[in-house]
């Protein structure tokens, strides 16, 4: 059962007498914090008491009174200013308990209105090798489509990969005139991506070139103007405290932005083979636009060298999923929507959405003061139009009721006003959200990079996290007192499930909006919350029914029954009897570390569980069979809730 699904109910039954719209305080019921005051708790009374104005105990009584949950809970109490506190029976818990057993979906029931949820993630462009900046929205997106069809939501999985940018003209440009044909032949995606790299470092060296006089005065400026700020405020007027601040901001991203200018000038110009480049291409950068241009107005050559970078980058891409076991249901990138796009603007104009602010076509959204651009001056359509193109695909010929894009925080700006306007242009009726995500960050609290400074590639990231594993599964084996128990194929698949797993849930445990501190130390640990941790917990108790020669499937009969003599074995029942909930608030609020926070507490309970309570040794034979079936139930719900996010178990560790 859907627990804190059914007490909300029973409350929002019970608040209907009580207020005009109910489910404004259902949602303050929830799993009590501190197990000393029951299992849930209900915080409503004291914001009801507050609109209303009455007492809150008395407000907290009354609901009680009304309250219908005599066969799921002891009496309820009420505490303090207005708490409500809910203990599950014990019967009703080791009933349900004893039903899960057979439950393949563990207690949890499937959505009664299924909704088809379109989820937008990972999103590379193509043409340059996936580094760690793709791995969030990846893993995010990937737990998030598991989690909804989970649900019984019917999901469309959208890559939807960067095939059509600016960044082909610049590869084209570097493939005309600084290709190395042997490196191409060897490994095309290496070398496209060298390509890029170069033609975008020699044309930032000569945007930063020509920015740096300008930027050196302004900063000249706005330093003699802190001085005269500075003196004032010295000679006694406090008045200009409040200027200075700003300028002495301003100053110090002046500084920044100089110094960072000034050593990538300086480091091209030390180079020999860069500053030879840089001189004879002074217009790379205009050069690479025209490349781009000439792509998407059909220029046979540029098509044809387009068509063949494509496949190689798609697979290179599709090799990275495979390793990550991620599937997508659309790979359609934004050559796809090419198409699409004039119609985008002219339907827009037709309804007087969109119109000509200095030769360019905008879309202006009421309360801000920057225009949502969808069509340039030159005529060159943006990612507002394709993004709007998409959006009239995905509602059209998908039939879209939810859009969720996983991308991260940086780009909100640009998903409030596509939303805006998507809603306006008649997209009213369905659900759009943006999905964001921080960064992940090195040791230095910066982005993680490698020591070069350049970003750290997936693949790589990747085989480090499997190689670490491999050490401490050697490690481990090794040391057992009875000697190594895995075979080396049984070892590389061990730690391959280890090592990625350790990547995904290191990402997944942290709040999505949060930036994080990447460490490989952290990530595969055995202990604290990690996916390790919850790995093992699940191996140990594979190894229990290995030991005692245990029927899984035997222990699932309708007739088993739950024994709860023990507070650890109630503990233990009542963390298995909220997967339900924990599934569901994961979807709601579109976080899966809600639901690795469920899964880290419960292996904490399933730990002091087996600690405190005999399994195999327990003589009594119907305690040991309700305990050997708490074991099985717990290792079920590691192997769903860890799948649910991607990551495998394995039988041994």
């Amino acid at each position: 059962m859907n627990l804190l699904a059914e007490l909300r109910c029973r409350f929002h039954r019970a608040l209907e007498g009580l207020c005009e719209d109910p489910s404004e305080y259902t949602a303050m019921v929830r799993p009590a914090q501190d197990g000393k005051f029951g299992d849930y708790q209900a915080n409503c009374a004291m914001p009801l008491g507050k609109a209303t104005g009455q007492n809150p105990r008395d407000v907290a009584a009354a609901l009680v009174e009304a309250l219908e949950v005599d066969e799921l809970c002891e009496p309820p109490e009420v505490a303090g200013p207005g708490f409500i506190n809910l203990r599950i029976r014990d019967d009703w818990l080791a009933s349900e308990t004893s039903r899960m057993l057979s439950d393949p979906r563990l207690g949890h029931h499937a959505v009664e209105s299924s909704r088809h949820v379109v989820i937008d993630y990972s999103s590379p462009n193509v043409a340059k090798p996936m580094h760690v900046g793709h791995l969030r929205s990846t893993v995010i997106g990937d737990a998030l489509a598991r989690v909804f069809r989970f649900q019984g939501h019917r999901v469309t999985a959208d890559n939807h990969v960067g095939d059509w940018g600016t960044q082909f003209g610049m590869i084209i440009q570097g493939y005309r005139n600084f290709l190395d044909p042997e490196a191409y032949a060897a490994d095309p995606v290496m070398e496209l991506s060298r390509l890029y790299r170069l033609v975008n470092r020699i044309a930032g060296y000569h945007d930063r070139r020509a920015a740096l006089p300008g930027q050196r005065d302004k900063l000249a400026e706005r330093r003699e103007e802190l001085a005269i700020l500075e003196t004032a405020i010295a000679e006694g007027d406090k008045s200009k405290k409040s200027e200075a601040k700003k300028v002495r901001a301003e100053v110090a991203g002046l500084s920044e932005t100089v110094a960072g200018s000034e050593t990538e000038v300086a480091a091209v110009e030390a180079d020999g083979s860069l500053a030879g480049i840089a001189a004879q291409h002074p217009d790379i950068a205009d050069a690479s636009r025209a490349e781009t241009a000439k792509l998407h107005s059909g220029d046979p050559e540029n098509r044809a060298l387009w068509e063949e970078f494509l496949p190689v980058c798609l697979e290179m891409m599709e090799s990275i999923y495979q390793r990550l076991g991620i599937q997508f249901d659309l790979t359609l990138g934004e050559s796809h929507y090419q198409p699409m796009l004039a119609d985008v603007v002219e339907s827009l104009s037709q309804q007087g959405l969109a119109s000509n602010s200095e030769g360019a076509m905008c879309v202006f959204i009421q309360g801000n003061d920057a225009p949502f651009i969808v069509q340039k001056s030159d005529g060159a359509f943006t990612y507002a139009t394709t993004d709007l193109a998409t959006i009239r695909y995905r509602a059209a010929d998908l039939e879209a009721d939810t859009m969720l894009y996983v991308v991260d925080a940086r780009q909100g700006e640009h998903f409030r006003l596509l939303f805006e306007t998507a809603r306006l242009w008649g997209y009213a009726d369905t659900e759009f959200a943006h999905v964001s995500f921080g960064t992940v960050l090195g040791e230095d609290r910066r982005p993680f990079q490698t020591r070069s400074g350049d970003t750290v590639g997936l693949e790589s990231l990747l085989d480090e996290a499997v190689d670490r594993a491999r050490r401490i599964v050697d490690e481990n084996d090794d040391g057992k007192p009875e000697g190594p128990e895995l075979d080396e194929e049984t070892r590389a698949a061990v730690a391959e499930t280890v090592g990625l797993g350790g990547i995904k849930y290191a990402d997944l445990h942290h709040n999505r909006e949060s930036d994080y501190q990447f460490s490989w130390d952290k990530m595969l640990a055995t202990t604290g919350d990690t996916a390790t941790y919850m790995q093992y917990a699940c191996a140990r108790i594979l190894g229990i029914f290995r030991r005692g020669g245990v029927d899984r499937e035997g222990l699932r009969s309708e007739s088993s029954t739950i024994i709860l003599d023990d507070p650890a074995e109630r503990d233990l029942a009542m963390a298995l009897n909220r997967f339900a909930d924990a599934v569901d608030m994961t979807a709601a609020e579109r976080r899966p570390n809600v639901l690795t926070g469920y899964l880290f507490e419960t292996a904490n309970v399933f730990s002091t569980f087996y600690n405190c309570c005999s399994v195999l040794k327990e003589e009594d034979a119907s305690r040991r069979a309700s305990r050997l079936a708490l074991c099985d139930l717990s290792a079920r719900i590691f192997e769903q809730g860890l799948g649910l996010l991607g990551i495998e178990t394995c039988e041994q560790m």
